[in-house]
């Protein structure tokens, strides 16, 4: 699941481009379709080729609504960058230009739009050179230009392969276990009630799951999800999710907050962040300044504390610890963007390194300062979690050479990771412990037992799948899957009987015709207790798997692969031959044949299936008891 984003100037042809792309505009409000003008952010879905259905944010382009556009493009994939064929570069295509470089977007496309306006080719390379020429040493550095006209159809088939191509090659997001939605967008339909839209990130949100609002921490729960307009039994990290949240009023939410599971986050008041400030700011950043504070969809204002030094100037990088005047959710390693209120500019943007920091710093101490510098570079849990994950089950060795952690920090970052249930091990100790992460270990443990219902259903008479078969269609190597199944087993969600695995609610049930069946065939078996229906005979009569009910349920016991008895038969032959070697030592074939006046099919195959239990040993053409 992906997302794009469009930046660029006013008027330059976003939202009609996109209308060309996707054939939904992204203009929701009257009064954007009167001024021709995108105010708010809006929203449209896009299939590319080997990539599938994406989401699309189209945010404003004006100055003024530039802090519209920050609540929507935080969470993007890939950015359109749109520059006007007529116009060239403009004062909000760099803004946005930094805008995108500063929250670090894994570059995009460069839309050239209304080449219909400039049909001159000279004209357009100038135009391009320029854009080249604006975008070195930025994100978009290496997005390649498509020349397009959202009026007639030029170029966008190759506007949708170069957006294909760049998301190709995109890792998927990470599974991280805590699901975060910040809501850009709330609402509600009759009928329906409170819907909240976002980028979801983290995690994966499930159809009934319980959340909370932060930082309110009013609670609901999900009654339905969909993911780029279908409805879902799950939404996985990436996509564009929209939620319908029973429990809470549309008044209690609003853009901004977000919708997480109960006791993954906290609201913070207080960050410190890596920040760096614009090269063309037009002044310095100075200690105590207010300041508006952009990350997710929030935006709340804060005041600045410069760390290490009294003032920061233009194309600069420094520390700072933020004091915001209202709570916030975010997490270290997130992307922001800091704006002076007025007059209005974008200064610069970092990201955060410790979104809970115990209290205020000492401005100066050398000791904070390090510790910035350290975090900035991850902390050790982190790391090895994201390795962890990245490597999706791995021995602790492995997670810690990948993630370039000597093997002290990382048996200590694991034991922390243990602790709060992020990682788990699934054997083995010490560097050859098996790990993997909390989110995978809950969505293989899904699967499983999503496989096994499913094998229910479609073999509903038989008693559980091989262990073989779930391993192949878990795709897990033999270690892995052994220490999963084990620990499955030891939960009690699953069963084994036989090397076979079911569901531990599971029961054979038997329709009314089956079971008229079953005491059919039972009452041959009474009418000859001793010279009964073959195996072949019964499975013929039953089918196999009600034959294999049939012996799972012990109605049947096979002591042979053509000889079956019922139970209670068995017990009254071995009786016989447990009271015929007491008293006599030894035991002929043919007196147990003439004893049960049965055939020699029927008496060898009894009496080899008690040499094989131990019970007797065969001596030349008799048997005795095993010592």
């Amino acid at each position: 699941m992906y997302v794009i984003g469009t930046a660029g100037h006013v008027d330059h042809g976003k939202s009609t481009l996109i209308a060309a792309l996707t054939g939904t505009h992204p203009d929701r409000l009257k009064e954007e379709r009167e001024r021709e003008m995108t105010i708010e952010l809006g929203f449209a879905w896009l299939t590319l080729p080997e990539v599938g259905t994406t989401g699309i944010v189209d945010v404003p382009g004006h100055r003024d609504f530039i802090e519209n556009m920050l609540a929507g493009v935080g969470g993007i994939d890939a950015a359109i960058f749109v520059v006007a064929a007529d116009e060239s570069v403009m004062p909000q295509t760099r803004e946005h230009l930094a805008i995108l470089d500063l929250l670090q977007i894994p570059g995009g496309v460069i839309a050239l739009t209304k080449i219909d306006l400039t049909p001159d080719p000279e004209w357009l390379d100038l135009v391009e050179l320029d854009v080249h020429q604006a975008v070195r040493g930025t994100v978009m550095a290496d997005a390649p230009i498509c020349r397009v006209s959202a009026r007639n159809g030029t170029g966008l088939v190759e506007l949708k392969q170069a957006l294909a191509n760049c998301l190709s090659s995109r890792l998927p997001r990470l599974d991280l276990g805590r699901p975060r939605l910040p809501i850009d967008r709330v609402f509600t339909m009759p009928g329906f009630g409170t819907i909240v839209t976002g980028t979801l990130t983290d995690g994966v949100l499930h159809l009934g799951d319980e959340v909370e609002i932060l930082p309110s921490g009013k609670r609901g729960r999900i009654r339905t999800l969909q993911t780029h307009r279908q409805k879902q039994q799950s939404a996985p990290p990436g996509g564009r999710t929209a939620v319908n949240i029973t429990g809470i009023e549309v008044e209690e939410i609003q853009r901004g907050d977000v919708l997480a599971l109960p006791g993954h986050y906290r609201p913070t008041q207080r960050l410190d962040l890596q920040f760096r400030l614009l090269p063309d700011a037009a002044g310095p950043l100075t200690h105590s300044a207010e300041v508006k504070f952009f990350v997710g969809a929030s935006e709340v204002v804060a005041r600045t504390r410069l760390l290490g030094c009294d003032v920061l100037n233009p194309g600069e990088t420094g520390w700072i610890q933020l004091e915001l005047r209202t709570p916030i959710v975010t997490v270290r390693g997130d992307h922001y963007i800091l704006r002076r209120p007025s007059p209005s500019e974008t200064l610069g943007g970092g990201v955060v390194v410790d979104a809970q920091p115990v209290g205020r710093h000492r401005r100066f101490d050398p000791v904070i300062l390090e510790r910035l510098a350290t975090l900035l570079h991850g902390a050790p849990a982190d790391l090895l979690l994201r390795s962890v994950l990245r490597l999706d089950v791995c021995t602790l060795a492995q997670a810690a050479a990948n993630a370039h952690l000597a093997p002290e920090t990382a048996v200590a970052a694991f034991d922390q990771l243990q602790c709060t249930g992020e990682i788990i091990k699934l054997d083995g100790d010490g560097v050859t412990a098996l790990l993997i992460a909390r989110s995978r270990w809950q969505a293989l443990t899904d699967q499983a037992l999503a496989e096994l219902a499913a094998y229910h259903r479609s073999h509903p008479l038989r008693t559980g799948s091989p262990r073989e078969a779930l391993k192949s269609r878990l795709k897990l190597e033999q270690r892995t899957y052994q220490a999963l199944l084990k620990q499955w087993l030891d939960s009690g969600q699953i069963i084994e009987s036989r090397n076979l695995l079911a569901l531990a609610e599971f029961r054979v049930q038997l329709t009314s015709g089956q079971q008229e069946q079953m005491r059919a065939l039972l009452a041959r078996f009474a009418a000859v207790p001793y010279t009964p229906p073959s195996v072949k005979e019964c499975i013929t009569e039953l089918g196999e798997d009600l034959y294999q009910v049939a012996v799972a349920q012990s109605y049947l016991l096979p002591v042979s692969a053509e000889v079956v008895f019922r139970p209670v038969d068995v017990a009254a032959m071995h009786q016989w031959v447990d009271d015929h070697l007491a008293a006599h030592g030894i035991l002929a074939v043919t007196e147990f044949r003439d004893a049960f006046n049965t055939s020699r099919k029927y008496a060898l195959a009894f009496l080899e299936y008690l040499d094989a239990l131990g019970v007797t040993v065969r001596d030349g053409d008799f048997r005795k008891q095993r010592t």
